[in-house]
């Protein structure tokens, strides 16, 4: 990348670490003959101009110029006497710096950046001194007077390998995503800890009065127990499972294994195990439509979407559960699919409320659970290419729809 470095006299001192005298002149290699078929790699080039606005202007070769003040990131280049050439607007707005003031200053005085120690970065980094084999610093947060923070990275342009620099280009970042992701971090880790200590305590205290008064407890009262602690653990278990399927999501690991599956048989399932624990089987209606498709998906996974929905439905709602399961288009381009309408009698989801269901720890009472169960929901239908939205049922509860592709394997097709 080439950048306009305007007049000599904006360039009249020597930049902090700058060696005394200039190098001396290399000839240029010719670029070798482009390769038949291969189209080159884009390069940057001035426009030739002075520095006098927020940036110099760089374009590509063949294509359509790009002004900096485009980029999302805070772009900087100081030439090689360490002088700033560039400075966008992003990078203006970043560290509150105007762009004329830092236009043609020393690098080290337009960017006075620090450490988190008090260290002042650019004598700890050297750009234009030190060793001739560094190519730039990576991406850390640093801080600029008044304790601004900014996330920087610099990338040392040299003009032979091992040779004196030329330019120095760095890259700047708000911190506000970083702060963002922290703090669901730690949300995260106080909701387990929060969700964990529960269960822990009623294994212990059990485990540890069983142990200790064994002899003085009836059989019944063991039973009773071992149960409360067997159902705590297995409140563990699905914890840490949701934890591992968050951990997936997030970085696009999670593994959908495709079988065929009898999504109206899986509904019958989970709401037998809720009548079996305690609802009353008139709390539940279920709808088939004739026509279903055959449906090929990964079935823990299916029943980890229904097990969420009835949960959700069956805790935070009211009146009669309604599920359907109908065949529908599934995607744009005719393919054949499988819709699935959960829906209770409940005050429903606030309006305000609808755009953050199926986010981290969102919560729609203050009736327990983690408030992951509905986000892993939407991970896991994406997951299988479909799609999931919420709204207001037809009684006034809360309807929540989730649309699955046939997604035959190709193979069978």
């Amino acid at each position: 990348m080439t950048v306009g470095t305007g007049s000599p006299a904006q360039a009249r001192s020597a930049a902090p670490h700058a060696p005394e005298a200039p190098p001396a002149h290399v000839p240029e290699q010719p670029a070798p003959p482009p390769v038949p078929g291969q189209t080159a790699a884009p390069s940057c080039e001035s426009d030739g101009g002075p520095v006098g606005g927020s940036a110099a202007g760089i374009g590509f070769a063949d294509g359509p110029g790009i002004d900096p003040d485009d980029l999302p990131d805070g772009l900087v280049v100081a030439d090689e006497t360490g002088r700033i050439v560039c400075f966008n607007a992003a990078a203006g707005r970043i560290t509150a710096v105007p762009a004329a003031s830092a236009l043609g200053r020393p690098l080290d005085e337009a960017l006075p950046l620090e450490d988190l120690k008090g260290s002042r970065w650019w004598a700890l980094t050297d750009p234009y001194g030190g060793l001739a084999t560094r190519r730039g610093q990576p991406e850390r947060n640093l801080l600029l007077p008044g304790g601004r923070e900014v996330l920087v990275s610099a990338r040392y342009v040299r003009a032979r390998p091992g040779g004196p620099v030329r330019r120095v280009v760095v890259s700047l970042r708000g911190t506000e995503a970083r702060r963002r992701t922290e703090r669901s971090h730690a949300e995260l880790i106080a909701t387990v800890a929060h969700e964990l200590r529960s269960p822990l305590t009623s294994v212990k205290g059990f485990t540890a009065t069983l142990l200790d008064k064994w002899e003085r407890f009836t059989d019944d009262q063991k039973r009773l127990m071992l149960e409360t602690v067997d159902a705590d653990a297995g409140r563990i278990k699905r914890l840490i499972a949701e934890l591992l399927d968050i951990s997936r999501i997030d970085s696009g690991r999670l593994e959908v294994r495709r079988q065929p599956v009898d999504i109206a048989a899986a509904v019958g399932r989970h709401v037998h195990a809720h009548t079996t624990g305690g609802q009353s089987p008139d709390r539940f209606f279920v709808r088939v439509r004739p026509g279903l498709p055959e449906l090929w998906a990964d079935p823990d996974k299916i029943d980890q979407i229904l097990g969420n929905l009835l949960e959700n439905a069956v805790r935070h709602g009211e009146g009669t559960v309604t599920i359907e399961v109908a065949p529908t288009t599934a995607t744009s381009d005719g393919e054949k699919g499988t819709e699935v309408t959960v829906s209770d009698e409940g005050p429903g989801i606030p309006e305000e409320s609808m755009g953050r269901v199926f986010t981290r720890f969102w919560r729609g009472s203050k009736r327990g659970g983690t408030g992951l169960g509905l986000y892993i929901v939407k991970g896991v239908v994406e997951a299988h290419g479909g799609t999931i939205t919420v709204g207001r049922g037809p009684r006034g509860g809360a309807e929540f729809r989730f649309i699955l592709p046939v997604g035959t394997p190709a193979h069978l097709l």
